[in-house]
């Protein structure tokens, strides 16, 4: 039998490079991977296989930058304490279009720890995320939300594997780029590519040519499916081909990847959002960095970033090593928070507008 934990020394090799590091559209996504690990590419199938079977890796998929494909946010809810578990259930559950579902805490009292819940939220375009959330606010008794839809990307990618080593105050010899929000529209040919590269692989999917049964599901000659997935991914709507592990659950031999989740607050002067932003999220514990507006409910915090760790005071470690940055380059800080996660699920948005329009209709019925 396989060794299947991430810590086994040949996995963290392949997941080292899988969870993060295939960027854009690959063509032959497996033999990358072996390629850049140094794993030979049917070790490295049977490896990504045997912990995809058996819970370590919870998916393996061609990621979108969905926000550049449908309207997104992050968004609070304030929920009376009594509802909150059941609301966590619902949004989980029954809204495919609410992708990362958390309960937050913060260590004291402080703005916006009354709410608790968290999630993230996509709906296709032409249609609207303030109805969406209005819609659930009356389906889980929320009293209260707080729409944060990302105005830019400073960091964007997991790699828990390779961040376990990080210390703090590493970080990048550049400021990270923004990538900016843009919409951007698809032809029916184009979607109809793009569903069926987006669909979770099954371990009997993890081969050589795995695109070959994604284009005959697409009814397209694989030469084809090919160029509309470059092309997409040429435009910056294709992410990246992930193995995301399972962080949040222990592993069924008991092993965690991560222990804690940290969302990082900072509200900083109106017009260095992008400078602040490039200056956090070069530091390389982050998984995700974002210019978002908080409002008055949070001090107009605009800078928000996670990091993901197995211990509390590292994590805050790294925080302080990026806050002493932010002093060091001149960027006054007018406000910091820590919101911690605790319950979570994480599955990946959906973003068609078909599946949009059919799920309205049900709750409709409802």
């Amino acid at each position: 039998m396989l060794p299947v934990e991430h810590n086994d020394p040949i996995n963290a090799k392949i997941l080292a490079v899988s969870e993060d590091k295939i960027e854009g559209f690959v063509r032959e996504p497996f033999a990358e991977i072996a390629g850049r690990s140094g794993v030979d590419v049917e070790t490295a199938m049977a490896r990504i296989a045997a912990m995809l079977r058996a819970g370590t890796i919870r998916r393996v998929r061609q990621t979108l930058l969905a926000t550049n494909l449908a309207e997104g946010a992050l968004v609070a809810w304030k929920v009376p304490e009594e509802k909150i578990d059941a609301a966590f259930d619902w949004m989980f559950q029954r809204d495919p279009f609410s992708g990362h579902v958390v309960l937050r805490s913060t260590d004291t009292m402080s703005a916006g720890s009354d709410y608790k819940l968290w999630t993230t939220l996509k709906v296709p375009q032409g249609f609207s995320l303030k109805t969406h959330c209005e819609l659930l606010a009356k389906k889980v008794g929320a009293e209260r939300f707080r729409l944060m839809p990302a105005k830019g990307i400073f960091t964007l990618g997991v790699g828990h594997v390779r961040r376990k080593t990080i210390e703090p105050g590493s970080k990048g010899d550049q400021p990270a780029k923004m990538i900016p929000v843009q919409k951007v529209e698809l032809s029916e040919h184009e979607w109809n590519v793009l569903l069926a590269l987006k669909r979770e692989f099954t371990p009997e999917e993890i081969k050589p040519s795995p695109w070959l049964g994604r284009a005959n599901e697409a009814g397209v000659p694989l030469e084809e499916f090919f160029r509309v997935a470059e092309a997409l991914s040429a435009r910056k709507i294709i992410g990246r081909f992930s193995t995301f592990l399972e962080h949040v659950k222990p592993s069924a031999g008991g092993v965690r990847v991560t222990r804690f989740n940290a969302l990082f607050h900072w509200a900083v002067p109106a017009g260095r959002e992008i400078e602040a932003g490039g200056e956090v999220g070069r530091h390389h514990i982050l998984t995700h960095c974002y210019w978002r507006e908080a409002g008055p409910e949070f001090k107009d915090v605009n800078i928000m970033a996670v990091a993901h760790g197995t211990d509390k005071q590292l994590l805050l470690n790294h925080k302080a090593a990026i806050d002493r940055h932010l002093h060091a380059s001149g960027i006054p800080v007018a406000y910091t928070n820590v919101f911690w996660g605790g319950r979570s699920e994480i599955k990946p948005s959906e973003i068609s507008p078909r599946v949009y329009c059919e799920w309205l209709a049900e709750q409709s019925k409802s």
